[in-house]
This record gives C-alpha cells, structure tokens and sequence, in this order.
C-alpha cells in the first residue's frame, strides 16, 4: 500500500510539474544597461542604419556645395580661387592654405577648423570673425550647414 501511495504521489507530481511547463517560451526582453556617457554598442543594423544616414546627408551636402563651388574647390591639390581650396580644411589652422590671401581677421583668428568651428562660420562669417572677407555665402539652415561640413569631411577623406 505505501509503495502504491508513493508510486502515485511522484505520478502526481510529474503530471503537475509537466502541466507547468512552457515548451516553447517566448521572446525574452533584455534591458541593456550603459554606464552614462558611454557610446552605445553596435549592431549591424545600427551600422547600416547610420551609414545610410551619413551617405544621405554627404549627398545633401555635395548639392548644397555647388553654390559655394563658384568661390571654393574641395579638389586636392587644386589652385585656390575667390576663396581657398577646402579640401582638408578639418584639422587646420585657419589662414594656413599657403596660396591664398586671407584677411587679416582670419589669419589672427586662432581657430583649429573643426564641425563646430565651421558650422559657426558658415552660419555667419562676418559675426564669427569680424573683418574676414568672406562677403557672401553664409548658409541660414542649420541641417544644410551640417550636410555641407559632412561633404567637406568626406571628400577630403577620399
């Protein structure tokens, strides 16, 4: 009687255990946690998504520039024109494009071009360096402005 009492207790069990279970669980959800600051992880879909991005926005910048083509060059080891030769103006020292003639202002300016520096200069170049002789070709639009930095950066890359 009791080997008939266990042998239908651990029966019991097994069919309440089995009952519980899910055999196919479904998607688990996962929280990802960064220290603050720190750049997210990537994926191969962010990959993708941010390199159709940066692609679109050089693409926006190369047809912005074409008003800007009429003064400046983004060809390497092109003559400066009206204006200097842009190609690898990132990371230089405004005022050291050896053939060209900048004004006075730019040249003591002591800006290092950067996407910061340029965004401000092209939004306004006569407030951002009183005196420079950069007359015309201001750009009002902020994405416009940030396109036409991403196509400079991008040219002088190739």
């Amino acid at each position: 009687m009791r080997l008939l009492i266990g042998a239908g207790g651990l029966a019991a069990l097994l069919c309440l255990t089995a009952c519980g279970a899910d055999p196919a669980p479904g998607p688990v959800e996962q929280i990802i946690v960064r220290e603050p600051g720190a750049a997210p992880e990537a994926t191969a879909s962010n990959d993708r998504t941010g390199r159709e991005t940066a692609d679109r926005l050089v693409a926006e910048g190369k047809a912005a520039f074409a008003g800007c083509s009429g003064c400046h060059s983004l060809q390497k080891g092109a003559a400066s024109g009206v204006g200097p030769n842009l190609f690898g103006i990132v990371g230089q020292a405004a005022g050291a494009a050896k053939d060209f003639g900048y004004s006075d202002a730019l040249k003591r300016s002591g800006i290092i071009w950067d996407s910061a520096e340029l965004d401000s200069f092209i939004a306004n170049p006569a407030a951002k360096i009183p005196g420079t002789t950069m007359v015309a070709g201001a750009i009002s639009e902020p994405e416009k402005r940030q396109a036409v930095i991403a196509y400079i950066i991008d040219i002088s890359r190739n």
